[in-house]
């Protein structure tokens, strides 16, 4: 009889794991993006509202720089963006709603303390929509007033009412109609322009370069007016470009109605 054979077994490759880890830069600018809007909460506490606003500018600064980066590295990553997400609600979300609270907003009351609770909301909201339809919405619109643009304009406000020679406005109307306009823009299908197109790299027009140094020599002569000018602008493009493409589509049927009109009258007349 023969020896019975040995069963040879065979060593299983384990897979390899991916190696886990961050990006260093970006996720570092998003920290500074979450510093400053924790920073802005502490001077409002304090009721050093300009600094707060001063403070958010900044946050944009980092926000738009770590975005760059990431693209420019080719260092983007799930985390990042989840990251990034949450840096931009307490930055743009929880910091400038508590800054036009405490500012102007508090002899309201209710409606007032409600206002600022909505745009923190519509805030959230617009950051997971953002987050679960980015792949699906083209690049060069935003749907809906991004969240920064919105923390810009009641940044921007509270700089121009000091540029202004104003301390804080009692009971001011306006700014509470302003702050449920925001957070409404934020949760709207209204297109904003994104700027994602825009490469500095690339070629361009020598009048183009002209007129982005001569805007940032105007913005650094009077900054609060200049930044107040341009989020105002930003925020008022989108609902006025949707009514204009809203006109133009109701334009087209009517137009072309009239055309038809006139191509059977002629047909008519000659026939």
């Amino acid at each position: 009889m023969s020896p019975p054979k040995r069963q040879v077994k065979r060593r299983t490759k384990k897979p390899r794991q991916k190696k886990r880890g961050i990006y260093l830069l970006p996720n570092l600018l998003t920290t500074g993006n979450l510093f400053c809007g924790f920073y802005s909460v502490i001077a409002t506490i304090n009721h050093d509202f300009r600094t707060a606003a001063i403070a958010i500018l900044f946050a944009i600064l980092f926000d738009i720089l770590d975005g760059k980066v990431a693209r420019l590295t080719g260092s983007s990553s799930h985390f990042g963006v989840e990251y990034d997400s949450l840096a931009d609600l307490v930055a743009f979300g929880v910091a400038p709603a508590l800054l036009v609270y405490m500012w102007a907003l508090k002899p309201f009351g209710r409606l007032g303390w409600g206002a600022a609770f909505l745009f923190v909301a519509c805030g959230a909201l617009r950051l997971a929509r953002f987050n679960t339809q980015a792949d699906a919405t083209p690049k060069k619109h935003f749907v809906g007033l991004p969240i920064p643009g919105a923390a810009l304009m009641v940044a921007t406000t509270v700089m121009f009412f000091y540029r202004m020679g104003g301390s804080g406005p009692t009971k001011h109307f306006l700014l509470l109609a302003t702050t449920y306009v925001l957070g409404f823009l934020m949760v709207s299908n209204i297109p904003y322009n994104s700027f994602k197109e825009f490469d500095g790299f690339q070629r361009m027009p020598f009048r183009t370069l002209f007129l982005i140094i001569l805007l940032l020599s105007v913005v650094v002569a009077h900054p609060s007016i200049m930044l107040f000018t341009l989020g105002f602008v930003y925020v008022s493009s989108g609902p006025l470009g949707y009514a204009h493409d809203l006109l133009q589509s109701r334009r087209q049927p009517v137009e072309q109605q009239t055309d038809s009109q006139e191509m059977v009258k002629s047909k008519n007349g000659t026939g």
